[in-house]
């Protein structure tokens, strides 16, 4: 039996070990260029790009075609997408799954809405790996997920607001105005959308905010992913913040794909992590 994993670049994962898995890509979208968010999409340089670029930029989500296609020729296909509220992903991944079950009635297909994005979907591939490995059943995996959603979360800091501007997320005065004040935005995963709670100032403050906010969601020493936009002191100095508060704290330090490194831009920090 073909067992596979499908999560669309919005996860940051490209690769998982241990199983067979398809990262399927979204896209950047300017009106000079398009970046394919996969394997190998240089970062920096798309970072640099965007700082200088004046005009609108946007996303765009994988089609119905390139979620099929990564379903591949697998009996059982568990597919988790970028939260619906934040995406079309979600819908696409569905309306693949209605095709591909239409021409293989004998195969299984779960797509599961993360109502999240980046290092919380992780912890949700991860989980789905476990169970499979623990040799559940199909629909014992899919139970165990949408459990296991219900205790994780995520946390996001930005240092800059501006592609969020660009995209028509928050008015440009005000990602003027956060840049020259070097406020930063401290936010939380909220049923699926990216609620701003905080406005800090330098990064002890947002590491002190970040720790506040872990605790109060709470976090006591579970498994937790820090992926950083060209950001890795901040995320080493959050992990050892993390790790004297909650010494059997399991504390994974990555990087920012390029759908999450367009929104949380250089500096950003994406956290997420197992709740109580």
């Amino acid at each position: 039996m073909k067992i596979k994993i499908v999560a669309d670049s919005s996860s940051n994962l490209y690769e998982f070990e241990g199983i067979d898995y398809a990262s399927v890509p979204l896209k950047i979208v300017t009106e000079n260029k398009e970046y394919v968010d996969e394997k190998g999409l240089d970062i920096p340089e798309m970072i640099q790009d965007l700082k200088v670029y004046k005009g609108k930029s946007g996303t765009s989500c994988p089609g119905q075609g390139e979620w099929l296609e990564a379903f591949g020729d697998a009996d059982w296909v568990f597919a988790i997408a970028i939260s619906s509220k934040l995406s079309g992903s979600y819908n696409a991944a569905r309306l693949a799954k209605e095709e591909y079950i239409e021409e293989h009635p004998d195969r299984k297909v779960y797509v599961i809405d993360s109502l999240s994005t980046g290092p919380e979907m992780i912890l949700i591939i991860e989980k789905m790996r476990e169970c499979l490995e623990a040799g559940m059943s199909f629909e014992e995996v899919c139970e165990a997920a949408e459990e296991y959603k219900k205790h994780t979360a995520i946390i996001f800091c930005l240092e800059s607001l501006n592609n969020l501007a660009n995209n028509g997320r928050v008015s440009h005065a005000a990602a003027k105005i956060a840049g020259v004040l070097g406020i930063r935005l401290l936010g939380i995963g909220d049923n699926g959308e990216l609620s701003p709670q905080t406005k800090c100032r330098g990064e002890k403050g947002t590491l002190n905010e970040i720790m506040k906010a872990l605790e109060r969601l709470g976090y006591s020493g579970q498994k937790i992913i820090i992926d950083h936009c060209l950001n890795e002191g901040a995320a080493w100095k959050a992990k050892e913040l993390i790790e004297a508060k909650y010494p059997e704290a399991k504390v994974v330090i990555g990087e920012n794909g390029g759908l999450c490194s367009f929104y949380a831009e250089k500096g950003g920090l994406i956290i997420g992590f197992e709740t109580n």
